[in-house]
């Protein structure tokens, strides 16, 4: 039995796509970056060519010549009625991000536990908002709020790794080289490294 996630409702914060770009560092994935309707906060999520294909297709409004997987699970779903409401990505943990997929026939609400990409792909086409909560963003989420305060900081005179050798780094320089990367707008690097700060914690 998958498990489940919950998320408080008080807690829902909307999330929209800001950008897809392939990824510098890993061949055949992609970033999905999503961004706080109201805020600045971004979440990047690394994602497979397959499922970057199938949202931008929708995003950009390109009928395939034949149905992708997500446009078959939206034609099953409608035919009994069903519809999305919304979508959560409801957890972060070990650098894994979990997300779920609301849905309704306007009598019975039902929940089914999706990766995040698969998710996002199957809100485009039904024009589902995306949610997340506070706690994800606080774990996962990229912000550039205190980066005046970073910038008033004494220059440091330590050479900041790049994320391919964040292995070799100590947190110390991971969190500076995490700072750098939010500043210059790097948000596939930012979130890399991240990841490996949340795997020492």
């Amino acid at each position: 039995m998958g498990k489940i996630y919950y998320i408080c409702i008080v807690d829902k914060i909307k999330l929209e796509i800001l950008d897809l770009s392939p990824s510098q560092f890993q061949t055949g994935s992609f970033t999905l970056l999503l961004t706080e309707v109201k805020g600045n906060r971004k979440l990047p999520i690394i994602i497979g060519m397959f499922e970057a294909q199938a949202i931008m297709l929708e995003v950009e409004k390109v009928t395939p010549a034949r149905p992708l997987t997500h446009d078959l699970f939206i034609s099953f779903a409608k035919s009994f009625d069903y519809f999305v409401e919304e979508i959560q990505i409801t957890e972060f943990s070990e650098g894994v991000f979990y997300s779920r997929i609301i849905c309704t026939d306007g009598i019975r609400q039902k929940t089914i536990d999706a990766r995040p990409s698969d998710a996002v792909a199957i809100a485009v086409r039904f024009g589902a908002p995306i949610y997340t909560s506070e706690s994800v963003l606080k774990e996962a989420g990229l912000s550039a709020e205190d980066l005046d305060e970073i910038d008033e900081k004494p220059a440091r005179n330590v050479k900041v790794k790049q994320a391919k050798d964040t292995g070799a780094a100590n947190l110390e320089e991971l969190h500076r080289a995490l700072e750098q990367a939010i500043k210059n707008e790097e948000y596939e690097k930012a979130a890399k490294i991240r990841d490996e700060i949340e795997k020492r914690n």
